[in-house]
C-alpha cells in the first residue's frame, strides 16, 4: 500500500510539473456565478499563458455566434458568460464550455495583434512622473525608457469603457496608488498601479499613478470596435515629444475632412 502511494504521488508530482512546464494543460473549473452567468476559470494567477486560453475560449464563443450568450468577460485567468437563462441553462453551457475550451486549447493562436500606442512623458501630462523615478532610483529619461520597452499583453478592459489593464510592466516601476484618489483625470492619462500600467480612456476620477499622455482616443461609442485595444491584444508604447502630441490629432481631423 505503501509503495502504491508513493507510485501515486511521484505521478501526482510528475502531472503538476507538465502543467507548470505547459506540456498538460490543468483542466478548467466551471462555476455558477448567478442564475445568468457562469465562471469558467483556469487558474489562480496571472500569467499570459493561463490569459491565452482565457482568450481562446473567448474567441471560440465570439466564433460560435450564439444569441443566448449576451455577454462575455475577460478575467486575468477567467471568463465570466452572461446567457438567457430562459433559453439556456447551466449544464447546457457547460456542456458547451467544455467542448469549446477543448477545441480552443489545441488551435490556439498565438500570432495577437500588436498596437502602437505614442505617449508624450511630459511632466505637466505625468505628474507622479518625477516621484516613480524617486521611487525607483532611476532618471527620468530611465523610466520613459524601461516604461516604453516592452510589448504589454491586454489582459481586459474594466472599470470604465475601453480602461485596458496592461501586463509585462517591468518590476523596478512597480508603484503602489496614489494614497487619495484624484477626483478627475484626463482621458488618455497613462498610469501605473502595483504591476500593471494602463490608460484612462474617458475623463475619470482615478488612483493610479501618471507619467504620460497618448493623444488617441482610447474609446469611441460611434466605432465598431468601440475600444481601440482588446482583451488579447499586444501593444507597445512609443514616446513622442510635445510637438508630435499636438499635432496627431490635427493630422487625424485633416484626413477626415
Amino acid at each position: 500500500m505503501e509503495q502504491r502511494f508513493r507510485r501515486a504521488s511521484e505521478a501526482d508530482r510528475r502531472l503538476r510539473s507538465s502543467i507548470l512546464a505547459g506540456k498538460v494543460q490543468a483542466p478548467v473549473k466551471i462555476i455558477p456565478a448567478s442564475d445568468s452567468s457562469l465562471l469558467v476559470v483556469f487558474g489562480n494567477a496571472i500569467s499570459p499563458a493561463l490569459h491565452e486560453r482565457v482568450i481562446a475560449l473567448f474567441h471560440a464563443f465570439q466564433t460560435w455566434h450564439d444569441p443566448r450568450i449576451r455577454n462575455l468577460h475577460p478575467g486575468y485567468a477567467s471568463l465570466l458568460i452572461d446567457f438567457d437563462p430562459l433559453r439556456l441553462t447551466h449544464d447546457e453551457l457547460s456542456s458547451v464550455v467544455k467542448q469549446l475550451a477543448l477545441a480552443s486549447d489545441s488551435t490556439v493562436d498565438r500570432r495577437a495583434h500588436v498596437v502602437t500606442i505614442p505617449v508624450c512623458y511630459d511632466l505637466e501630462f505625468g505628474p507622479d512622473l518625477l516621484d516613480v523615478a524617486q521611487q525607483a532610483g532611476l532618471s527620468l529619461e530611465e523610466v520613459v525608457r524601461l516604461h516604453s520597452s516592452p510589448t504589454y499583453l491586454v489582459y481586459f478592459l474594466g472599470f470604465s469603457p475601453g480602461f485596458v489593464y496592461l501586463g509585462g510592466l517591468p518590476e523596478v516601476l512597480h508603484m503602489p496608488r496614489l494614497a487619495t484618489p484624484r477626483p478627475s483625470i484626463v482621458g488618455g492619462s497613462v498610469g501605473i498601479a502595483g504591476s500593471q500600467t494602463g490608460i484612462y480612456p474617458v475623463d475619470s476620477p482615478g488612483g493610479w499613478k501618471l507619467i504620460g499622455r497618448t493623444p488617441l482616443p482610447m474609446f469611441d461609442p460611434q466605432a465598431t470596435p468601440s475600444t481601440r485595444l482588446q482583451p488579447g491584444d499586444r501593444m507597445k508604447f512609443s514616446p513622442i515629444d510635445r510637438a508630435t502630441f499636438e499635432d496627431l490629432p490635427r493630422r487625424a481631423e485633416a484626413r477626415l475632412t
